[in-house]
């Protein structure tokens, strides 16, 4: 099997290429030697299997960054057979140094000019016959998005596949630095790339007036995301709905038949513990594709760009900038990778000052628990508000922590170079890949945790322990004096306890506490709690501790055994104070 490798700097379109090459078949690993995940996918190319390897995206081979350091390791060490290099066709000037030095590294080569679209917008002609001439290798002009110039995409890759070529390692020590680079790549642009006279007046710059304005960007973008959130609920719900009706159907007339020659014992632990945790995580699926499909229509229309620029000002008096912004911001989608991402900011205190805040953010198994509970305890016009709320709560506590550990842990010092990319409008199979995915790699996480976390939480609940009481009954009474004053009852310790675990088991873990199918999880909810003691287990939920893959991340990536004990200390000890001041407060006033 062949390997190439698809380069490119950030902002070309690398992984919208990567994803319509490869569709959904795509799978990430840690490369050897390395605790990088990078994405991979097998694909058929000129009669051949072919492994595509997407690596970071990178501004200079010989620069120093940890992502440049990376794809150097991955070159030098990777036996590739050929090398596929992304850019950006409105930003060729800038671009093509990459390429020459990729050139140099002797591996066989594919240079890709991406976005032709947007350039053919903005009037930049560009001859790809008279690049190739230059440059050495086939340069080929597409629009990963719309699919122009793709059958002599792949009529090229077919070729490069058939070719046959000996895997090698990169020889970076042919290399030549940045400004050499820059200087060869000036005279190969010469009538091969050429600009206008005069670039187009566009309407984007009298959008970025009022998205990027010093005053009004800030509370624009929270509008954005509440926006978002209501969309999520208006569209999610009635599937969500549907979904659930379907899988008690499914449990009443296929299950419980199916499973009546069984034991008693063993049909509770079948349907009471595996069933409902699988089934209450399930009716998620619908919803969460709906916030990811929004999410990836925000994120790739440029927007978050502009969102880490506003907040850079912000970010720079709380020891980080921009970067730390977008980092949060990918701690929505998952805590994990979020705290991998630190690897872009060249400065350790500000490394481990993102890594403390990035737990605050309400990643998507945290999510399932916000929209399960703001579903069943408020009414549709107030669950989105109860979900905005909860996301402004995570900001405000990341802020908040940032602002009191920036001196302990240090700051940033350094410039925070951003480019902002023009706005885009992605293509619907494009984000509805994208959705599919990410929904997709979260249930196949889930259920590694949640099979065996609902088995466990069912063993709590019906080991018994004396006195008439089960495991979780003596787990919560030995909890009552912390989990009492902070308005959380003691039969929900069991569920805060494997939510440390991964907090996709929370959900599953309430639906066998309570011993109810999906369907009857909210109103066993309803029963046991009033909107003041949920908001309160929301909060914890929220704040404590996060999920036992995002601490083995920090412990891996700052490399300190006491900075992961302050994160998981600090997290927990924050939520108990915060949700213990929510309760009290609420209780007093009502």
């Amino acid at each position: 099997m062949k390997h190439f490798a698809l380069i490119g700097l950030p902002n070309t379109g690398k992984s919208t290429l990567f994803n319509r090459l490869t569709g959904l078949s795509q799978r990430v690993g840690n490369w050897p030697g390395l605790t990088v995940g990078l994405a991979r996918a097998k694909l058929l190319l000129g009669g051949k299997m072919v492994e595509l390897v997407d690596l970071p995206g990178v501004h200079d081979l010989s620069g120093y960054s940890d992502d440049e350091a990376v794809v150097r390791e991955v070159l030098q060490t990777g036996d590739f057979d050929a090398a596929l290099l992304v850019l950006n066709a409105s930003q060729l000037d800038r671009q093509l140094p990459l390429a020459v030095q990729l050139i140099a590294t002797s591996l066989p080569c594919r240079v890709i000019i991406n976005m032709a679209d947007e350039a053919k917008l903005l009037g930049i002609e560009i001859r790809p016959e008279v690049l190739t001439e230059r440059l050495g290798v086939p340069v080929l002009l597409v629009s990963a998005k719309r699919g122009q110039g793709w059958p002599a995409l792949l009529d090229e890759l077919n070729r490069l596949a058939a070719e046959p070529t000996a895997p090698r390692h990169a020889d970076l020590d042919r290399v030549p630095d940045n400004g050499a680079a820059i200087a060869a790549a000036e005279g190969t642009l010469s009538d091969g790339w050429q600009l206008p006279t005069l670039l187009p007046a566009r309407w984007s710059a009298r959008l970025d007036n009022w998205l990027m304005h010093p005053w009004l960007g800030v509370p624009l973008f929270f509008v954005v995301m509440a926006a978002l959130f209501n969309a999520t609920y208006l569209i999610g719900t009635p599937l969500q709905d549907g979904l659930g009706e379907l899988l008690d159907a499914f449990k009443v007339q296929a299950l419980v038949p199916l499973f009546a020659v069984l034991p008693a014992i063993v049909q509770s632990l079948l349907l009471d513990g595996v069933w409902q945790g699988v089934s209450t995580v399930l009716t998620f699926a619908p919803i969460l594709f709906v916030f990811f499909t929004l999410l990836a229509l925000v994120e790739d229309s440029g927007y978050l760009a502009r969102a880490a620029y506003i907040t850079d000002a912000l970010m720079a008096k709380l020891g980080l900038d921009g970067r730390g912004f977008v980092m949060q911001l990918m701690g929505f989608g998952c805590n994990v990778p979020a705290v991998f991402g630190t690897r872009v900011m060249r400065e350790r205190g500000q490394r481990l000052l993102s890594m403390l805040i990035i737990p605050f953010s309400l990643c998507s198994a945290r999510l399932q628990v916000v929209v399960f509970f703001a579903s069943v305890l408020f009414t549709p016009a107030q669950a989105p508000w109860v979900l905005t709320g909860l996301y402004l709560l995570s900001f405000a506590v990341a802020i908040g922590t940032a602002w009191l550990f920036k001196r302990r842990l240090g700051g940033c010092s350094e410039g925070f170079l951003l480019e902002i990319p023009p706005y885009r409008l992605p293509g619907l199979k494009h984000m509805l890949t994208r959705a599919t995915a990410e929904v997709r790699a979260f249930l196949q996480l889930a259920f590694n945790f949640i099979l065996i976390g609902c088995v466990l939480v069912w063993l709590l609940t019906h080991i018994p322990a004396g006195d008439g009481r089960t495991l979780a009954d003596a787990f919560g009474q030995v909890m009552a004096p912390v989990l009492d004053p902070i308005g959380i009852p003691p039969q929900l310790a069991v569920a805060l306890l494997f939510g440390f675990v991964a907090k996709e088991v929370l959900l599953g873990s309430l639906a066998v506490i309570y011993g109810v199918p999906e369907a009857g999880l909210g109103a066993a909810l309803t029963t046991h709690l009033d909107w003041v003691s949920a908001m309160s287990f929301l909060i914890f939920a929220l704040t404590y501790t996060p999920c036992l893959a995002t601490v083995a991340a920090i412990r891996q990536e700052s490399r300190s055994l006491r900075f992961t004990v302050l994160s998981v200390v600090w997290s927990t000890g924050l939520a108990w104070m915060l949700t213990l001041l929510f309760y009290q407060s609420a209780r007093a006033l009502t």
